[in-house]
């Protein structure tokens, strides 16, 4: 069914479930920053844990979130959303009520398998159930409805911590599911691919999320110089080669290798990992540099980050206009480059900084640097290779920021010398920031030369509102797959 009108009463429950459900995943991703230091705190967890608080999720997430979408393909997306959002909501309620870090970093895992399994069906179902005229301006709000919640994320995260606790940037997304569900079951169409599907590339999957888990494990664990996290780190390159080596002969992979025969979508993807692990490793450290070094309560912090996001919310159509006229070398080379000079700035973010002087100037910077990357990123994945393939590579692509994000987080502290009990001391974090946002600046402007270099043909143009009202600065906008085919 796809001939839902956005003006009648159903294509509003429609737009209202699929935001309510893309917005828990996209919240999770962008508030828990601004808690961590009030989580370590209270729960004595040290910096590993407060790592893996972010990256459990991550991880899962990023590992299974191109099954997801094979899975509402196959089975029904409403029926895999509605499974994704109610399997979300158990395993916020379980963050909310962890009695220790070990139980908080288990349900943050299981928070990323709800977000894989919800996170593709959000725009499908849009874009699978609205007539063809609608489309266009159901995806458009979808996407800027999203955008104002990646926007708000910090400083509702920061209100909540603040306010009633840490505990609560959990709990809200019960009441969301709440609402989420029912709307969903009783007012959004079901919907499917209609393909004979052989099996699903289980194996390909689980490799991959196991090559992803040993490697994060080693990463976090390799101040202890254990004979142990040494055979992890070499178990979870074993398990990466598994991986290629699955892909290049499963009948139906989930990353299929030939996709990488375009050299367009292989560059593109390299600058993505560029500027995903930087953005990743950043918004980690900066929510604590801001209170631990500086001084701000866990509000004060997320409405400081704010700027980055709002710019990216008001810019980005303007900005792939610009890329559809001028090609996307110039803006994936520009944007690297600013967002680095915008790092840059962050290292005058120490005790005693001025927002209006440091912090701001910093922000902004780096916002107009993700101003002009990310629309003709995004057209350019899309552009890269063939119409029926499109959604594949949008899948891939999302799923390599999300990865690039996981293992910065994972491998900075380790890499600017953060000792297990460094965000306690402003003096020692405030060091190993510096250098951290050094090395961040250091993977943009290599990104920045990689898509100088190899990046050439302009891409088909990006007329898809996701690319253009994209608000998340932690991976870029996911395109249904077979959607793509619908909307061309």
């Amino acid at each position: 069914m796809s001939d839902v009108r956005l003006a009648s009463s159903r294509g509003k429950w429609i737009l209202l479930t699929t935001i309510l459900g893309s917005s828990m995943a996209l919240l999770d991703s962008t508030v828990v920053n601004v808690a961590l230091p009030r989580i370590g705190r209270d729960l004595d967890a040290d910096l590993a844990a407060l790592q893996w608080t972010v990256n459990a999720y991550m991880l899962t997430l990023a590992g299974l979130i191109l099954l997801g979408g094979s899975l509402g393909d196959r089975y029904g997306r409403r029926k895999v959303f509605v499974v994704g959002v109610v399997w979300f909501a158990v395993a916020s309620l379980l963050c909310g009520l962890a009695p220790n870090a070990e139980v908080l970093i288990a349900a943050r895992a299981l928070q990323g398998v709800g977000g894989a399994l919800l996170t593709p069906g959000s725009l499908a179902l849009i874009q699978a159930s609205f007539h063809p005229d609608d489309r266009g301006r159901a995806v458009g709000l979808w996407s800027g409805f999203g955008g104002v919640g990646a926007a708000v994320g910090p400083f509702v995260g920061g209100w909540l911590v603040d306010g009633p606790g840490w505990r609560w940037v959990f709990l809200l997304n019960v009441p969301l599911a709440l609402v989420c569900v029912p709307v969903a079951l009783r007012h959004v169409p079901e919907s499917g691919d209609g393909r004979a599907h052989t099996r699903f590339d289980v194996l390909g999957a689980g490799l991959g999320a196991v090559a992803l888990a040993l490697i994060t494990y080693a990463l976090i664990e390799a101040r202890a110089g254990t004979v142990a996290v040494a055979l992890t780190a070499v178990a979870g390159l074993g398990a990466a080669v598994a991986f290629v080596y699955v892909e290049k002969r499963q009948a139906d992979p989930m990353m299929p290798p030939d996709i990488f025969a375009s050299r367009q979508f292989t560059a593109v993807n390299l600058v993505t990992l560029c500027v995903y692990a930087a953005l990743g490793g950043f918004f980690f450290l900066a929510a604590l540099q801001l209170q631990v070094v500086v001084g701000y309560s866990a509000l004060g912090a997320g409405v400081a980050l704010l700027p980055t996001t709002v710019l990216m919310l008001l810019l980005s159509a303007r900005s792939g206009e610009l890329g559809e006229r001028i090609g996307p070398r110039i803006p994936l080379t520009v944007g690297p480059l600013l967002a680095a000079a915008g790092m840059l700035l962050m290292l005058r973010v120490g005790p005693g900084a001025s927002y209006v002087v440091d912090v701001l100037p910093a922000l902004l910077v780096l916002g107009l640097g993700l101003v002009t990357l990310v629309a003709p990123l995004t057209a350019t994945v899309l552009g890269s290779v063939s119409t029926a393939r499109a959604g594949l590579a949008s899948g891939i692509n999302n799923a390599a920021a999300r990865a690039a994000g996981l293992i910065a987080v994972a491998a900075l502290p380790l890499l600017t010398g953060m000792g297990e009990e460094a965000y306690r001391s402003p003096t020692a974090f405030d060091e190993a920031f510096g250098r951290a946002m050094a090395l961040c600046a250091g993977v943009l402007v290599v990104g920045a030369v990689v898509a100088f270099l190899t990046v050439r043909r302009p891409p088909e143009d990006c007329r898809r509102p996701e690319c253009r009202t994209h608000g998340s600065v932690l991976a870029p906008p996911l395109e249904g797959e077979r959607a793509r085919k619908r909307l061309s």
